[in-house]
């Protein structure tokens, strides 16, 4: 009894200290200085790190820096200009090197499959195991190391898991009891309280600290917020200064449980999973919502998938024929405190949520940037890619006329073609005047 006794005492220490100076807090936006002092320390640790790694690895550092701006130093002039110093009037074997160049290219370090893979770190940051194996420097950097291990996952995992349970329980519970209300002002109202609280305490679940620039552009309502997409928590991270309606498509388990409860209290767009392949359908439901100013703007991702924080790839036009107002907003995540990517391919989503609750923290920028729509004789593969070279230039990222699909999809054969057509046209225009002198 009296270690049944004890065990009582602690959780419920546990949970008054939890709920008095995070929960509390958090549902009212407010914060009492213990995450800024948390990231100072941990900003100074960091710093000493990287100056004990500049000056135990000098070499290995250097090469880690001159990796980290790519392998191989491209030649991006087109196909004409490339052929020009190698071949003659007509079809020349030397024009072999040129594709075999961009061949080896693409092999070596294509712009595509590096995107699906996690940003490379020019310093280790005590939590991701680099190649070089920064940790085996000296002795005190890795007692450094293990202490931080110990922190991250006897202390800040089980204090994380903990917001995160309460945070997800009080939305289901919230939103359920909400949505049994009339609508109403007052509902929508409560609803949006419920959402921006229970976001507030799970971003704390991650020790967030996410700075938003440029609020007077939030989304308003009536409108489509669009968005690069890096993690699923790119959700949180939006909703914590904002309410959305989000679109997805239906699930199971408890992400279906959280998605039944969500949409009682607030007009979310859930597809099944026959409607989604539906452009028609998708796009009416969508248009509709849009329609009725009283709604809360729609976010969307228009990539599709996660990339890795360094780029912006195609943005599906699906999302930009709809018509309204677009809203976009560029997030960037700082990648020295944590790896926000979800490789999908490599980590399963609860494998993913593991290694984001073990790391440093979760820090990043929001800059909301000025609405924009689509202008006369515009098409809206042009719209989406104005919107995606807005996004990319506010965030510090990589513009890419890739399509994220690529990412567990074979390249189209027009992708080929394309080329083949371009030098079938230099031969044949190259090749016409010889023809007609003979």
């Amino acid at each position: 009894m009296e270690g049944a006794d004890l065990a009582v005492k602690l959780l419920s220490t546990w949970l008054t200290l939890v709920g008095g100076l995070i929960l509390l807090p958090s549902a009212f936006g407010l914060s009492l200085g213990i995450s800024e002092i948390y990231m100072k320390i941990l900003v100074k640790t960091l710093e000493w790190a990287t100056l004990r790694i500049q000056k135990g690895a000098p070499k290995e550092s250097a090469l880690k820096n001159s990796a980290s701006v790519g392998i191989i130093q491209r030649d991006e002039s087109p196909m004409e200009k490339g052929l020009s110093g190698l071949r003659g009037r007509d079809f020349e074997l030397s024009d072999v090197f040129y594709f075999s160049k961009k061949g080896l290219e693409a092999i070596v370090e294509d712009e595509v499959t590096q995107r699906f893979s996690s940003e490379e770190l020019v310093s280790w940051n005590l939590l991701t195991r680099t190649n070089v194996n920064f940790q085996y420097i000296s002795p005190r950097l890795t007692m450094v190391w293990v202490l931080g291990v110990l922190v991250r996952y006897c202390f800040l995992l089980p204090l994380r898991v903990t917001l995160a349970f309460i945070g997800i329980s009080l939305l289901i519970i919230g939103t359920t009891l909400v949505g049994q209300l009339p609508d109403s002002s007052l509902k929508n109202w409560l609803s949006e309280l419920v959402h921006l609280t229970c976001c507030r305490i799970c971003v704390r679940s991650l020790s967030g600290t996410i700075h938003y620039h440029n609020k007077q552009y939030r989304p308003q309502k009536g409108g489509i917020c669009v968005a690069n997409h890096t993690s699923p928590i790119d959700v949180l991270i939006l909703a914590t200064d904002g309410c959305y309606a989000m679109v997805g498509q239906v699930h199971g388990g408890l992400m279906g449980i959280i998605q039944r409860a969500m949409v009682k209290a607030c007009p979310h767009v859930w597809f099944e999973r026959s409607e989604i392949k539906d452009r028609h359908l998708v796009t009416k439901r969508l248009k509709e919502h849009i329609a009725d100013k009283k709604k809360l703007p729609i976010l969307i991702f228009p990539e599709g998938t996660c990339i890795n924080n360094t780029s912006v790839m195609m943005f599906k036009k699906g999302s930009f024929e709809i018509g309204g107002t677009i809203y976009p907003v560029a997030i960037k995540y700082n990648p020295q405190f944590g790896d926000a990517f979800w490789n999908s391919s490599k980590y399963n989503l609860v494998s993913y949520l593991l290694r984001i609750m073990t790391s440093w923290a979760i820090v990043c920028d929001v800059w909301y940037m000025p609405p924009m729509t689509r202008e006369e004789g515009e098409d809206a593969v042009q719209f989406a890619n104005r919107v995606k070279s807005a996004i990319a230039v506010q965030g510090g990222l990589t513009e890419l006329p890739w399509d994220g699909g690529l990412k567990r999809a074979k390249v189209k054969d027009t992708f080929k073609e394309e080329q083949q057509k371009n030098y079938s046209k230099m031969i044949v225009g190259n090749g016409s005047p010889n023809l007609a002198r003979d």
